[in-house]
């Protein structure tokens, strides 16, 4: 039985003519390598392609009704996946994995057979799914292993076809990267030209800092980033990449798409922090939207507390202190303090100051006696010159232990 000519349509059953050669072929592979049917959706779970559904050699004898349990039936009729089913399908872990994932039958979610999840990927980011029914005793470790080698082609096919689709990344790092001024302006006009009405909408930068790769051609399409209208890398330090989304939001109010953005990128660069700008209308102030994400994920990146995703809105001081040029951080005034032999004199001091100079705090929160505390604070006094008991030698001492990690 074979139902890949059947989707459904308004006024009925129609011709399914929107599969593409190269992954119908390619699900067709999956499906004769391991003597399974095998359905092939997008990330979104939106159908693609499905393989054949055969019973015995009349085409319907023997044929087992449970290959049609509501969920699958689901799909292939409607071309895509309930959003309840979808979650349910990622609480495996599959939007992460790396390797087959086995799900158990759940009858009273409507998954009758357990199914295999073969994670379609490319360059570390997940773009889709193959799914295979999971018979006893299902296929064998090398079956599988040969079938992910085909999803890695298909997870090249969709990151192609994305690319040449919508392919932004020249335009939007030309944006981030440009100078201010005129440069930036023709910069801003290109990719407005390239969004078109979707240019003027509602958006947030996310920056994620380190990426994994260091060659600035190596960023993921935007359609593998959730709610993404451009994706780049962008340099970050003297030899490292970032990676740099526009990402559209619903309202002004709510972040919440960017951050999803953000896990997703995340995802792909283990030890990274992401930040997220402040949301804007148009494109016209993208330059400070980039300066605040990536200043939101440098703040992230010295202060675990903020991460792994930081807000602009949410780093205090550090909106300040990462506009500073990293030669700021070295002021005389902390070269003693600074170094490996005082490191606790300078968490200390960093405490006392965060704390507002209360030595009841402060004492509670390092563990140790007032008098402790005073001692300390004096021998940090002796180190750096300054008077405590001054407010603006305060400020400088402060801002020079923030910075030092940035």
């Amino acid at each position: 039985m074979d139902l890949r000519h059947l989707s459904e349509g308004s006024g009925g059953l129609r011709e399914n003519g929107g599969v593409k050669g190269d992954y119908q072929e390619l699900v067709d592979e999956i499906s004769a390598l391991l003597g399974a049917p095998a359905t092939l959706e997008n990330r979104d779970f939106e159908l693609i392609a499905f393989g054949a559904h055969d019973g015995g050699a009349d085409g319907d004898s023997g044929f087992d009704a449970t290959v049609l349990d509501p969920v699958r039936t689901r799909s292939i009729l409607t071309r895509r996946s309930t959003a309840e089913v979808r979650a349910w399908f990622e609480g495996f872990g599959i939007t992460r994995a790396t390797g087959p994932v086995r799900i158990p039958p759940t009858p009273e979610a409507g998954v009758y057979r357990g199914r295999i999840c073969l994670p379609v990927r490319h360059r570390g980011f997940t773009l889709g799914y193959v799914w295979l029914l999971d018979d006893d005793p299902g296929p064998s470790e090398q079956q599988l292993t040969a079938a992910l080698e085909v999803a890695t082609r298909i997870g090249a096919l969709l990151a192609d076809e994305a690319q040449a689709g919508a392919d932004l990344t020249r335009e939007f790092r030309a944006v981030l990267t440009a100078e201010r001024g005129w440069q930036r302006d023709m910069a801003v006009a290109a990719l407005r030209t390239a969004l078109g009405a979707r240019g003027e909408g509602l958006h947030a930068v996310v920056c994620v800092a380190p990426s994994r790769s260091a060659d600035p051609d190596d960023a993921p399409a935007a359609r593998a980033v959730p709610g993404a209208a451009a994706v780049c890398a962008v340099p970050w330090g003297a030899t490292a990449q970032s990676l740099a989304a526009l990402v559209r939001l619903r309202t002004a109010d709510s972040l919440a798409p960017a951050h999803t953005a953000a896990a997703r990128l995340l995802d792909a660069a283990p030890g990274a922090t992401a930040g997220i700008a402040g949301a804007r209308h148009g494109l016209d102030d993208l330059g400070a939207a980039w300066w605040e994400a990536a200043g939101a994920a440098r703040a992230a990146l010295a202060e675990r507390r903020f991460g792994p995703v930081a807000q602009w809105s949410d780093v205090g001081p550090f909106r300040l202190l990462t506009a500073l040029p990293p030669e700021a951080a070295h002021d005389p005034v902390g070269t003693q303090l600074l170094s490996p032999a005082h490191r606790e004199l300078a968490r200390t001091a960093e405490v006392f100051l965060d704390c507002a100079g209360q030595a009841g705090r402060t004492a509670a929160e390092l563990g140790i006696h007032r008098q402790t505390l005073y001692y300390r604070l004096s021998r940090v006094e002796q180190l750096t010159g300054l008077d405590l008991d001054d407010g603006e030698d305060r400020l400088l001492l402060h801002m020079v232990l923030k910075s030092s990690r940035l």
